[in-house]
């Protein structure tokens, strides 16, 4: 039977327990030790003291000499014994023969213990032993007559010292309640500190986090956009497979700055000013990529940001079939509505009764209708551009503006690396951005040249008021806009970035007249 491992909270918890446990038990150990030292220290320095002034007294040392001296002596050193609560004082003369000893028989018998040696050479000293009644210390003095100028004997207290076992049952109590307290302790903070770790891990064991790491990493580095993490100082603590292939960067460290991965000035600030940015075209060592930007956020704290891209080479056919599908739907869009609006003319004629007026303004529609189409047909091959032209055709007409088409237009097959919905990007952006030049104003023209020669070159004109020096450096700056509006400062920008990918160029001609960009883009090739 597979036995049910234990889950992360319970490992934490026995480890700490067994932890708390062992350093109580460990810490107790060392108290009890230090203790039964100290009790052994103070009891051998009363038994020193108890011991000199036996040694002090003038009867103990007139009579060590005298052959029943011990009929003085023993009653007096009991005496002292008892009152003082020492286990015994033994007091023998120079030739080790006892004059006072607890036991009566011992009196006039030899002292041969074996550690009185110092003490008949005039020495003083403590020393521990372990006789019949358990260990214990004595204190050992020399007795001096004739005002301390001769030994006659020597003087040994001795008082029982007790083991840590009998420190312990005589603290037992009180090292229960510590142990006890310890322990609960302990235990309280092992089960706080595993709840807390395992919350800290979402909730997740060990085994599920390095699943769960490993399919994150396997999804990471499988994933065909760039994705690059930057900290709050710029530099770089995350990159996948993709991100190191678009930047060139060729190892896994880190610790890179992401504007020198990038190459991007400004980009950093813009990562790391809290805003979201989506579907931003740039270029990134000569590559056009849509990208997005995500700010980290920890407990509300800007703590890094996420920069994810997507080479758009890689999704060229779908995107020229998209903008295609976009252009043609827009143009719909706009001539629908121009459709109603003539419609509505034809109608209101005919309920007038003028019916050759009415005659007369459907063949005037149709032969201005057949005549543009017919124009992009011939001159625009591209089936994408063309539809864009006709698209802005028919939303001029919705805004009442008046867009030309230059007569020697012309677009045929363009190279590979010309990409469509590059191309439809730059010509639609810069007609818009027309449009919007011409709001309000009596002469309202935009003039159009698309020619395909050595170069690819565009012109949009457009009769507006022009645009004021001070700003026209300004213009290619990303969300940079003299508009009040929302969701501006953002086609210029990309204009600029398509047309540096295509290895072109962008100038600007402007005045009271109005303004006028040209665009002039390489066809032979990168």
């Amino acid at each position: 039977m597979k036995r049910t491992p234990l889950k992360l909270r319970t490992k934490i918890a026995l480890l700490s327990f067994t932890l708390v446990l062992s350093s109580v038990l460990l810490v107790g150990i060392v108290i009890m030790e230090r203790v039964s030292r100290s009790m052994e220290q103070e009891i051998g320095m009363r038994a020193m003291a108890i011991a000199r002034t036996v040694a002090q007294l003038e009867d103990v040392q007139e009579n060590l000499d005298q052959e029943d001296g011990s009929k003085l002596i023993q009653p007096m050193a009991e005496k002292i014994r008892l009152a003082t609560g020492v286990d015994y004082i033994v007091i023998f003369d120079m030739n080790r023969i006892r004059f006072s000893h607890p036991l009566q028989d011992r009196i006039g018998t030899l002292f041969t213990d074996g550690d009185e040696g110092p003490s008949l050479k005039n020495q003083e000293y403590l020393s521990p032993s372990i006789g019949v009644q358990g260990p214990a210390v004595r204190a050992f003095v020399p007795i001096k007559a004739d005002e301390g100028t001769r030994q006659v004997g020597v003087v040994s207290v001795g008082i029982l010292t007790p083991t840590i076992q009998e420190i312990i049952r005589a603290l037992r109590f009180e090292l229960y309640i510590s142990l006890l307290i310890g322990v609960l302790l302990g235990s309280l903070g092992s089960l706080y500190l595993a709840r807390n770790i395992k919350k800290n891990m979402f909730s997740m064991e060990p085994e599920e986090i390095a699943k769960l790491v490993e399919e994150r990493v396997a999804i990471f580095q499988a994933l065909e956009e760039g994705i690059i993490a930057v900290d709050i100082r710029g530099w770089v603590t995350l990159l996948n497979s993709e991100a190191r292939r678009i930047t060139g960067i060729n190892t896994d460290n880190i610790g890179f700055s992401l504007e020198e991965i990038v190459g991007i000035p400004g980009l950093l600030t813009k990562m790391l000013s809290g805003d979201v940015l989506e579907n931003w075209e740039l270029v990134i060592h000569n590559t056009l990529v849509l990208a997005n930007i995500l700010p980290i956020r920890i407990e509300g704290k800007m703590a890094g940001a996420v920069f994810t891209f997507r080479d758009k080479t890689e999704v060229k056919k779908m995107a020229e079939e998209l903008t295609g599908v976009k252009t043609f739907i827009e143009a719909l869009r706009a001539q629908n509505h121009e459709s109603q609006n003539k419609l509505h003319t034809i109608a209101g004629l005919l309920q007038l009764g003028k019916d050759q007026q009415a005659l007369d303004y459907i063949f005037e529609v149709t032969e201005e209708q057949q005549e543009i189409i017919g124009f992009i047909n011939k001159n625009i091959k591209n089936a994408s551009v063309a539809g864009l032209l006709l698209g802005k055709y028919s939303r001029a007409k919705e805004l009442h503006l008046k867009l030309f088409f230059d007569p020697d237009c012309y677009l045929g097959d363009l190279p590979e690396h010309i990409e469509i919905g590059k191309l439809v990007l730059i010509l639609g952006n810069l007609l818009d951005n027309s449009f919007e030049a011409l709001n309000g104003r009596k002469l309202a023209e935009v003039h159009c040249f698309v020619f395909q020669g050595e170069d690819l070159v565009i012109s949009v004109e457009d009769t507006g008021a022009g645009i004021d020096d001070v700003i026209i450096d300004r213009l290619y700056e990303w969300g940079f806009t003299t508009k009040e509006t929302l969701n501006h400062g953002i086609g210029l920008s990309l204009v600029k970035n398509a047309i540096s990918s295509l290895n072109g160029i962008i100038e600007i001609e402007t005045g009271a007249w109005g303004t006028r960009f040209l665009v002039r883009i390489p066809l032979a090739g990168k």
